[in-house]
């Protein structure tokens, strides 16, 4: 009888963003222009990358597939949040949520790896600058990618598959506005093994490539200081700036939410978190590079002119 009442259970209610009627229109208002020019944006540098040849570099490659990850990281929850503000809740289904919560840990887990391989291609072009050809070639860079989508579906994969063991019978209200922690708390299933996997896994990834980064950085530091040179060292920041703002402000609210004590309830700061971490940096990543890259800046002015 408790398996067939838990099967019932197949429609949630996602009750996170809750706001009085008259924030309705201009909180749609600003979720939606936030979205559509991380959408253009990011989708607008991948085609600036695509159709200039002199960026067909590994440093450019990887920025391309950065932009892809954070577009699918927004559109994986954007476009069902901003439905959620014409209703006072919003309903979803138990397959629709499996498939929220793989999206979004493949465009996550990718989005890591993309930043630690980001991090090492800095270290070349700054520590080994001759050899730089040699090292990162396309071959290289190519494996690097791939890797980086495989390692993003293989961490899914092993969620969506423990996923399945749940089952759901007391609560179909979920305390945020996208399927993830919140949902295996409502689980009638033990979800301690769900919670263990969680932790250890995205801990391992997080951990892993944080030291890639900190290691990669470090030995750029060192070689920085090492030349005493004014003009390397604005070099060097020039180089590495967008990318080390890029991940301070990713891995931030990352670490709070995974690697963090999960509470049965989602509070008021983790869906703030939430919101930074999925809404607003997927939002200002394309800035952030485009605005301190003088070769995609003069690549796309060359493409607006042309297109004029």
């Amino acid at each position: 009888m408790d398996e067939e009442n838990a099967t019932l259970l197949t429609k949630f209610l996602l009750t996170g963003l809750t706001y009085q009627s008259e924030w309705k229109i201009p909180l749609f208002l600003a979720f939606l222009i936030i979205y559509l020019i991380t959408i253009m944006g990011n989708l607008g540098l991948i085609a600036v990358i695509w159709k200039d040849s002199h960026l067909h570099i590994p440093m450019y490659l990887f920025l391309g597939s950065l932009a892809f990850a954070d577009a699918w990281l927004s559109s994986s929850v954007t476009p069902k949040m901003l439905i959620s503000f014409f209703t006072k809740s919003i309903t979803i289904s138990l397959s629709e949520c499996k498939i929220q919560f793989s999206f979004l840990v493949i465009s996550a887990t990718t989005e890591c790896f993309l930043l630690a391989t980001m991090a090492y291609d800095r270290y070349v072009v700054i520590c080994k600058p001759l050899l730089y050809p040699v090292i990162m070639t396309n071959g290289l860079c190519i494996r690097l990618l791939v890797l980086s989508f495989v390692g993003g579906f293989l961490h899914a994969l092993i969620h969506e598959g423990i996923l399945f063991r749940l089952t759901f019978c007391n609560s179909n209200i979920i305390h945020h506005f996208y399927c993830d922690i919140p949902l295996l708390t409502i689980s009638c299933t033990d979800p301690s093994i769900n919670f263990l996997m969680l932790f250890i896994l995205s801990g391992s990834i997080q951990v892993f490539t944080i030291l890639t980064i900190l290691v990669s950085y470090a030995f750029v530091l060192f070689t920085v200081l090492k030349k005493k040179s004014v003009k390397g060292i604005r070099k060097a920041f020039s180089i590495c700036g967008a990318h080390l703002l890029s991940v301070c402000l990713y891995y931030g609210p990352l670490l709070f939410m995974y690697v963090g004590p999960a509470s049965p309830q989602a509070d008021g700061q983790d869906m703030v978190e939430s919101l930074f971490y999925i809404v607003i940096i997927p939002f200002l990543n394309p800035i952030i590079y485009s605005l301190r890259n003088k070769q995609v800046i003069d690549s796309l002015t060359k493409t607006l002119k042309g297109s004029v």
